[in-house]
């Protein structure tokens, strides 16, 4: 994908933090001992810094959440293509552009498909969302015996250990049969470790404020515009399979090892280590604390999560149940979510056809990358980022599960597209919104609603329980998540068959 500026992708203005609490300690001090005020507001002005560093840590770690499996994904053509050629000719070659039309001219004859190629896809998705559901769900229950340094560190360099294995096998051949094996086994292996990170991550996040979830789901937004742009790249440079898919798995492998360095930064901030502190200290502690900044008297008041002075001792094994029971509806919406998305992104959306008539590069090459994929990465993007300077509706709003479920109006808008049949020879008769611009309208909304919902759900999670809770409530609201996923994968089946 194109390398951008990180600097240029933040939101400006920045959304404004609250006052920052690496300076709420400082004000008692300032208080009792009378120094001058001008040593608070440069003390202040540290903890912006540190408040922005942060936000930036958690943008690049989101991105080096998605962006390998998504790159890994856009060469789904290079893996069937190296499989068909293995088979019919056992020796590794490419499929230029130029290939390409020369075979609408039949003057070439390319190899057969081969029944691995076939049933490449499934097996993929097959291999993708097991591993994914399982290791989030184990990752919800082992959190508190394993280190956060060691899953996420652990996951991102085995991640980068896959990819680097990936991009030396594009220079190697090897038959189709142990191909196909050994790329499961990777896609197996990317998308476990890829679980213990993006739950571990979100855990991690749950115990900051609200709003620095919103970095991870704007960085995994970016991925899937990344990924996009790449596509339609390689398309307009004819580029060979093999080419592509190796630049994909470099870059890949540099945004990873960057993801690395920025977690490695996180624990020097002092913006992240405060917190980490008050998560770490007793209920009471955490009382004293904040009572020492509070304007309003003592009392029996609950703020910010935080249990008043008379609420019971937080127990770390609190049970999942009872978590769940402050967060069940936010779980079960961001789950929702992304079972309407997937059940119709890319299965339904991606056999639409443009509506120009007779040939041209629009139609036959550019639609779908652009129409579809560009355009849904963009406004999911555009969706997540939003996030970061508007949070409307809160969390205890009932217009926020409203919209949520509103969004089943995009299953007969965009069905009722021009979608091609899935049987070739049947003409269909109820192309209601068949002209591009409908199409792209919906895909646009759609994308926006994706993106700024789930990411609203994802951030307000962890902020409905205590903060010695937040982790897991993070955790539990990545396995809903990818539960969404599993579950839109399956119903793609039934809406793909209904067209």
């Amino acid at each position: 994908m194109a390398s951008l500026s990180c600097g240029s992708l933040m939101p400006s203005p920045l959304p404004r933090p609250p006052f920052p609490s690496c300076a709420k300690g400082y004000v008692t001090r300032l208080i009792l001992t009378g120094e001058l005020a001008s040593s608070f507001w440069d003390h202040f002005s540290t903890c912006k810094v540190w408040y922005k560093a942060v936000w930036l840590i958690f943008f690049v770690l989101g991105l080096g959440t998605l962006l390998p499996w998504n790159f890994f994904m856009t060469a789904t053509q290079y893996f069937t293509n190296r499989l068909d050629v293995s088979q019919n000719l056992s020796v590794v070659t490419d499929q230029s552009c130029e290939s390409a039309k020369a075979l609408a001219n039949h003057t070439v004859s390319l190899p057969s498909r081969s029944s691995l190629s076939a049933i490449f896809n499934n097996v993929m998705t097959l291999c993708a969302m097991l591993p994914l559901l399982i290791f989030t769900c184990l990752n919800s229950f082992l959190h508190q015996r394993v280190s956060q340094s060691v899953r996420i560190l652990g996951s991102l360099v085995a991640i980068l250990l896959v990819f680097l294995v990936t991009a030396a096998l594009v220079k190697v051949e090897i038959d189709a049969l142990s191909f196909f094996v050994v790329t499961m086994i990777k896609i197996v292996l990317i998308n476990s470790f890829g679980a213990i990170l993006q739950a571990s991550l979100f855990g991690l996040a749950g115990v900051l404020p609200a709003n620095y979830t919103a970095p991870i789901m704007s960085g995994q937004g970016l991925a899937g515009f990344f990924t996009s742009v790449a596509m339609i790249c390689a398309i307009a440079s004819g580029s060979k399979l093999s080419e592509s898919a190796f630049g994909y798995f470099i870059t890949a492998c540099a945004v990873v090892v960057l993801a690395i360095v920025c977690y490695l930064a996180l624990p020097r901030t002092e913006f992240y280590r405060h917190y980490q502190q008050l998560t770490l200290a007793g209920p009471a502690e955490q009382e004293t604390k904040l009572d020492l900044i509070r304007e309003e008297p003592r009392g029996g008041r609950e703020e910010s999560g935080v249990p008043g002075p008379n609420s019971p001792p937080t127990n770390r094994n609190q049970s999942i149940k009872d978590i769940l029971k402050s967060i069940w509806v936010l779980a079960l919406s961001v789950c929702f979510i992304f079972t309407v998305t997937i059940g119709l992104f890319p299965a339904v959306t991606a056999e639409v056809e443009s509506s120009i008539t007779g040939p041209s590069p629009w139609k036959s090459s550019y639609f779908i990358p652009v129409a579809c994929f560009l355009n849904f990465n963009v406004f999911d993007w555009l969706g997540r980022s939003l996030t970061a300077v508007c949070m409307w509706p809160g969390q205890d709003s009932r217009w926020l599960p409203a919209l949520v479920a509103s969004r089943i109006v995009f299953v007969p808008l965009l069905m009722l597209c021009n979608v091609k049949p899935r049987h070739c020879g049947v003409q269909r008769h109820y192309h209601i919104f068949k002209h591009d611009a409908w199409f792209i309208t919906f895909m646009a909304a759609f994308a926006f609603s994706n993106g700024y919902l789930a990411s609203l759900c994802m951030c307000f999670g962890p902020k409905k329980v205590k903060p010695a809770e937040a982790e897991t409530a993070g955790n539990i609201m990545s396995f809903f998540l990818c539960l969404g996923l599993a579950l839109g994968a399956v119903l793609s089946f039934l809406l793909r068959a209904l067209v």
